[in-house]
């Protein structure tokens, strides 16, 4: 079978070949000689960036280093310049990658990665992908993603999934007679995984298990599914495994840097230490033990036409006690630094921790769809939900009381239904938003 998939990255000017050599390499080093690997890779990247790159010198001011502690943390705010003021000396428009982040974040912006380092990432991806028995040249893609609705933008995407044997479900629609077009897909095509935004995906297993249907039973070439981009719950794992009839596998990745995440086949969130250097830090900025928890900052190894070294990407988790410089394992994914609620007691909380505790309320009885809270005031939270019917007074009152168990009383409600959620740009469900400042 033609490999297009590979065939339409080598085209495009990345090295695949040598990426994956490269990878090879890495694979093969013992858990010794990685730990030196790392080191001298991640010293090797500043050393090359402070000596090629101005805007990245700018921001460290010097030209040198002694310690690798001290080296300033980057955010996305570092970046809010033109893209031609950060790249490294000898890049241009022409030999690059360029690309833009969805700006889930609220900080989008365009970044640049050299060819090499980008056919690297995907080399990677096909690594872990590989894992369970995924080809992207043979096996089938459904993918529940976004897509732009502009003709040119739309059609470039349209041929990307054609090159990358994907086919794509706009995910702006939900209802239930958009999933029932979805699911005559399935019995038609041979899809061999799923992959996409985990929000959509739990949506259609919702619709499966209504109908009292196991996806494998009318598709059975069905391997894996991978989510990606949003929060997967335990709960919400446990329904899409039973309902599709196959494993469910969580992502964690960043367009401007690579595979951060994926979960192995002992079911472990194994970090990406090929490609990347992960740290957990304090508020301080001081480095935290495995076991801790803190702000995820991550170093691109190999991105020499633009500078993420001590990126710090805007989440909080924790790295497993077992990790090692090999093997480090992600034990939790928190959520977004910026997905915090202030409480009129002074007391601020991560956002979804409202919304855990009312999808463990609402969804019992598969009445609501999904739902988002927004913080309008210090005080009130809106929340809105996608129901077969409306909540009744006492849900309303279970949900106001285990609030008020686990963080504090006086708050007030709003709860709100809608026929659809709003989502980004980008196709993304953000489960929780504050509009405070």
């Amino acid at each position: 079978m033609l490999k297009l998939f590979n065939l339409s990255l080598i085209f495009k000017g990345f090295p695949m070949k040598e990426a994956k050599s490269e990878l090879s390499n890495i694979l093969a080093l013992s858990e010794e000689n990685f730990e030196k690997y790392a080191l001298k890779k991640r010293n090797e990247i500043v050393k090359y960036h402070l000596e090629n790159n101005k805007s990245y010198q700018d921001f460290v001011g010097n030209s040198s280093f002694e310690n690798w502690n001290e080296l300033p943390i980057m955010t996305k705010k570092q970046f809010q310049k033109p893209l031609m003021e950060r790249l490294s000396h000898g890049f241009t428009a022409k030999n690059i990658y360029v690309n833009k982040t969805s700006g889930s974040s609220g900080d989008p912006f365009i970044f640049a990665k050299d060819k090499f380092c980008h056919a690297l990432t995907w080399a990677n991806i096909i690594y872990h992908f590989g894992w369970f028995g995924i080809d992207f040249n043979t096996s089938l893609q459904a993918r529940f993603y976004g897509i732009p609705l502009d003709f040119i933008g739309n059609t470039k995407e349209r041929i990307k999934d054609v090159l990358s044997n994907r086919f794509r479900f706009p995910i702006f629609d939900l209802s239930d007679v958009f999933l029932e077009k979805v699911l005559l897909k399935f019995k038609r095509k041979n899809f061999a995984y799923i992959n996409g935004y985990t929000s959509s995906i739990v949506l259609f297993a919702k619709f499966l298990q209504k109908k009292n249907i196991v996806l494998t039973s009318i598709c059975p070439t069905l391997k894996c599914c991978v989510v990606t981009s949003e929060m997967l719950f335990e709960e919400d794992k446990v329904l899409l495994e039973k309902q599709f009839g196959v494993r469910v596998i969580n992502e964690y990745g960043a367009s401007e840097l690579d595979l951060i995440a994926f979960q192995n086949i002992t079911g472990e969130w194994q970090v990406n230490s090929e490609t990347l250097f992960v740290e957990i830090l304090d508020e301080k900025n001081n480095v935290l033990p495995a076991g801790k928890e803190g702000r995820i900052i991550i170093t691109s190894l190999y991105n020499k036409a633009h500078p993420f070294i001590r990126y710090d990407i805007g989440d909080v988790g924790i790295l497993d006690e077992k990790s090692t410089f090999r093997k480090p394992i992600l034990k939790n994914l928190i959520g977004r630094t910026n997905d915090v609620a202030l409480l009129p007691s002074g007391k601020k909380s991560p956002g979804l921790t409202f919304y855990y505790i009312t999808k463990s309320i609402i969804e019992d009885d598969g009445n609501v769809k999904e739902f988002v809270v927004k913080q309008t005031k210090i005080n009130t939270f809106d929340i809105e939900y996608v129901s077969e019917k409306k909540l009744t007074e006492n849900q309303i009152e279970t949900i106001k009381m285990a609030i008020e168990k686990y963080l504090e009383k006086g708050l007030i409600f709003n709860f709100k239904r809608k026929e659809k959620l709003e989502r980004t740009k980008s196709g993304k469900l953000k489960q929780f938003v504050s509009l405070i400042k």
